[in-house]
């Protein structure tokens, strides 16, 4: 197991100078944005037609020891928007052609979410299970476009040798070890998780149990921590959908590792994942709005490089 960085936080930045940092702070993997939420400032697409440009990079990241981890295109490909769905499934089909291309194993998505009908414009991620109406839209929603569209999707996935890590987050149909099972159930073992402790801390899922839950479906992790704070969560509860930027009146917001959890929690964390049979990296993501991008990789690298240990000899080990 090894550190790592998607390195949406850095978009600014151009792909050698996100390679020439991440160096520095002891990190050699990196998971790549290519469309949708996470842009693609550092693996656009157009690599995938381009056998210069692709070697060019492949090139880059070679030189600096570097692998990739995953690619990125979390997107809502069940948005009830026609053209809006299509254009998030056809980032997620070509991320998947390039990811072959690479030589990645990993795409890294988000489930998605239906709206309440064919005629709706939003999309609407039911969080009760009454009055009865909401379960009878949950049910059409599975149903009628969640299992098509990932029975079809796993198997282009799988034709062409890559697997799709689901983040489950809140807002769409898979954001939980449930739903992220029923989804696997229905699509196949192509589909398992990516996953994000920070999604699962505010909802009262201890990620270390979700870990044993899942099993050998984890194909990636995030690392993003999260705080809670009681003070507010007595009039706010747990779906608080104010600004992540009013951190003072919202009942939890997201931090760097460390942060909201400390060391002994996050090496119980690691050690679990290993138990259940995961290997692979942890991927830094920040989202914490009281450290900037470049303080917050920072510390996590430290803390996580405290963790989890690389020999010289490229594998890792655990103090």
């Amino acid at each position: 197991m090894k550190v790592g960085v998607f390195t949406a936080l850095m978009s600014r930045l151009k792909l050698a100078g996100v390679l020439d940092k991440i160096g520095a702070l002891g990190i050699s993997a990196v998971e790549l944005g290519t469309g949708n939420y996470p842009g693609d400032a550092h693996c656009p697409l157009s690599l995938l037609d381009d056998l210069h440009s692709r070697r060019t990079f492949q090139q880059e990241l070679a030189d600096h020891r570097t692998t990739i981890s995953a690619l990125s295109c979390h997107g809502n490909p069940l948005h009830p928007d026609v053209a809006r769905a299509a254009r998030d499934r056809e980032v997620s089909r070509r991320t998947i052609l390039l990811a072959e291309k690479l030589g990645v194993k990993t795409v890294v998505e988000f489930s998605g979410c239906p709206g309440d009908s064919t005629k709706a414009t939003q999309p609407n991620w039911v969080t009760c299970a009454w009055p009865p109406e909401y379960r009878e839209l949950l049910a059409w929603q599975w149903e009628a476009v969640v299992a098509p569209y990932w029975t079809q999707h796993a198997k282009f996935a799988q034709d062409h040798g890559v697997q799709i890590a689901i983040e489950m987050h809140p807002g769409f149909v898979v954001y939980s070890p449930e739903t992220m099972l029923r989804l696997r159930e229905i699509a196949g073992p192509a589909v398992g998780a990516n996953l994000d402790p920070s999604h699962l801390f505010w909802q009262a899922i201890d990620p270390i149990a979700a870990v044993r839950v899942l099993g050998d479906a984890i194909f990636h992790v995030h690392a993003k921590d999260t705080q809670m704070y009681p003070a507010n969560l007595a009039r706010t509860g747990v779906l608080d959908t104010k600004p992540y930027t009013e951190e003072r009146d919202r009942g939890w917001i997201f931090r760097t590792v460390g942060y909201g959890h400390g060391a002994e929690w996050w090496s119980e964390f690691v050690s679990t994942l290993r138990m259940y049979g995961y290997d692979g990296v942890l991927s830094i993501e920040h989202e914490d709005s009281l450290l900037s991008p470049e303080e917050g990789l920072r510390k996590a690298a430290a803390f996580l490089n405290e963790i989890v240990i690389g020999d010289p000899a490229g594998g890792a080990w655990w103090v």
